[in-house]
């Protein structure tokens, strides 16, 4: 059975950092495109950042370059969420998801299994 374990999430003021963790289990995780997805309140979940199973390739979207780092550790089976320069506009609960087999992490479509989620709040 596949999990997927999220920690790390809490309170940051504005400007702060984050790092989110998700640990796997239950399949061959070197082989799975991995990625983060966020909710906001009132507002719909969607992608936000993703690594590919061979870690080569890395998608984030606009709102999110150059502040968050995705990055994989296959020995340790766990994907990571590296979150600096934190915003209000960030605050969300965030979920771990697992990608294709093979996948690039680029598509939402890819993805089929989400941890519990991790809730990430940003004061201003």
């Amino acid at each position: 059975q596949v999990q997927l374990v999220e920690s790390g999430g809490g309170l940051v003021q504005a400007g702060g950092s984050l790092r989110l963790s998700c640990a796997v289990s239950g399949l061959a995780f070197n082989n799975y495109a991995m990625g983060w997805f966020r909710q906001a309140p009132g507002k719909e979940g969607d992608i936000v950042i993703g690594i590919s199973w061979s870690g080569a390739s890395t998608y984030y979207v606009e709102s999110v370059k150059g502040r968050f780092t995705i990055s994989r550790d296959n020995g340790k089976n766990t994907v990571y969420l590296q979150m600096n320069s934190l915003k209000p506009e960030d605050t969300a609960v965030y979920y771990c998801a697992l990608g294709r087999q093979y996948g690039s992490g680029r598509y939402a479509h890819e993805y089929n299994h989400w941890g519990q989620g991790t809730q990430v709040t940003v004061s201003s």
